[in-house]
């Protein structure tokens, strides 16, 4: 009995592990494609921003949802059991989801937009909320791993 119990914790620890080094792979990449974007200014619309901006933005709501209905949602499931990391994960809960909140804003505001007036000042707000959001994530996958 104690040895199955170990045995799915492991496996639990395992995906976990996985989550959080895909998570902080598809974090790269979307820091990446982000100054990849950044470095085309002056912002026009242009088939290649349009181009890049339209992948950036994919990618993205993906590492956002990843994190959120990945790695937060697993730790907040009921199934974490460690008071310090649920400690954690309650108090940095309200900064991710704003953070969260600023990349959907970010995308539906581009998703169609072929005005890109303010996409430089839009960029650098994300990129402030993903940096915040970078920091919180470490905090958290640090307790985890």
């Amino acid at each position: 009995m104690h040895a199955a119990k170990d045995l799915a914790t492991n496996e639990r620890r395992q995906q976990t592990y996985q989550l959080i080094a895909e998570l902080k792979l598809e974090r790269l990449t979307v820091w990446s494609l982000y100054s990849e974007i950044a470095n085309l200014k002056p912002f026009t619309v242009h088939p290649d921003i349009k181009q890049k901006l339209n992948q950036f933005l994919q990618l993205l709501i993906d590492y956002i949802s990843l994190g959120h209905f990945g790695v937060y949602e697993r730790v907040l499931s009921g199934t974490e059991r460690r008071d310090r990391i649920l400690l954690v994960a309650y108090e940095i809960f309200p900064d991710l989801s704003i953070t969260t909140q600023v990349a959907e804003l970010f995308n539906e505001k581009y998703e169609h937009l072929e005005d890109f007036e303010d996409l430089e000042k839009d960029l650098s707000v994300l990129g402030e909320n993903l940096a915040l959001r970078s920091d919180l994530e470490d905090k958290l996958c640090k307790l985890l791993m």
